[in-house]
């Protein structure tokens, strides 16, 4: 079997231009572990819809749903604004709005956030070949408040997410939901 036969899994349009620039001075693709995740979360523009549970400090689960969408820009930088819901309860909407960019070797990511409970907040992100994992934190937030969110892909278009804010050392909320891409 030739070097001409291995095919690239698809990346979307974000990956294929990162393979693209990978090839070294002999002609031979340089293969990143980026070209084996096939992540479509974050990674490819689109509509994603959520639903699960969110848990407060000494508070019965809650329903949550929720609608993310993504978007892509000709500077590679990225867009994603997230609503959650909650149905049946008397607790106020969260409404996200992501701007990040990729750092140079695609697998890290930086973001700007503007949370609905948290004000002004920055983070970073990694993508693994089976997860998206991010840390954020709130600025000039003086319970200190931080956050973390994992989106493990169990299939193409399906994410299990698992989530949670810190203030100091506690935690004081988590959501566990499944992320599912928009028909």
């Amino acid at each position: 079997m030739g070097y001409s036969r291995i095919q690239p899994i698809a990346l979307g349009t974000r990956g294929l231009n990162h393979c693209q620039r990978m090839v070294s001075a002999f002609g031979i693709a340089l293969l990143s572990p980026l070209l084996f995740v096939s992540h479509t979360f974050l990674l490819e523009p689109g509509t994603w819809l959520l639903q699960g549970n969110w848990i407060e400090r000494e508070q019965p689960p809650t329903d949550v749903k929720g609608k993310t969408l993504i978007s892509w820009n000709r500077d590679s930088w990225f867009t994603m604004a997230t609503r959650l819901i909650f149905p049946g309860s008397t607790q106020e909407n969260i409404d996200l709005q992501f701007r990040g960019r990729f750092d140079t070797d695609d697998r890290r990511y930086t973001f700007v956030l503007q949370h609905t409970s948290l004000g002004r907040v920055e983070g970073e992100g990694w993508i693994a070949p089976d997860s998206i994992i991010q840390r954020y934190w709130a600025i000039g937030d003086k319970q200190r408040r931080t956050g973390f969110e994992t989106l493990h892909r169990v299939e193409d278009h399906k994410y299990l997410l698992s989530s949670g804010i810190m203030a100091g050392h506690y935690l004081i909320s988590a959501m566990e939901a499944t992320v599912e891409r928009a028909a």
